[in-house]
């Protein structure tokens, strides 16, 4: 039974302290005084910050706001270039996938490289066109069936 006298007399100063509390803090939130106080505490306190960003700038020192906006930067970047390693990874496996289905090249003639190809095409000299004869019409190859192209296209 003594245990509930106590708990209820704590109880009691609790709600009484912080009701004393809650007045105390209105009061204080409306007094000009102390309002004016605080709004002078946050000026100063922020022309302090911009006196030191200065001062830091001119001695060449990142300030923690500097610091902050390139780690922004730098999770945007790496964010970026995880995307595009992602794509590539699914590039590559659309490229070998169809790489295992393509047909094998014929084993008579080895395929010539890209490298090789470009090798060739800057040996060989450009023809001028002004040196081609003209053909009539009656004289021009057929073109190519439709059907033919879809052929050779594959």
């Amino acid at each position: 039974m003594g245990a509930t006298i106590d708990n209820s007399l704590v109880d009691r100063i609790s709600r009484q302290g912080e009701e004393a509390l809650g007045r105390l803090a209105e009061e204080l939130a409306a007094s000009p005084v102390v309002t004016g106080a605080v709004t002078r505490v946050f000026e100063a306190r922020e022309r302090a910050v911009q006196v030191q960003e200065a001062a830091l700038g001119a001695l060449n020192i990142p300030s923690a706001a500097d610091v902050e906006r390139v780690t922004r930067r730098l999770r945007s970047v790496s964010q970026r270039l995880e995307s595009i390693e992602d794509t590539l990874d699914r590039l590559e496996d659309r490229i070998a996938k169809a790489a295992a289905s393509a047909p094998a090249a014929p084993a008579g003639k080895p395929k010539a490289s890209a490298a090789t190809n470009r090798r060739t095409a800057a040996a060989k000299p450009k023809r001028s066109t002004a040196s081609k004869p003209k053909r009539s019409a009656a004289t021009k190859p057929a073109a190519p069936k439709a059907s033919t192209r879809a052929a050779k296209a594959k």
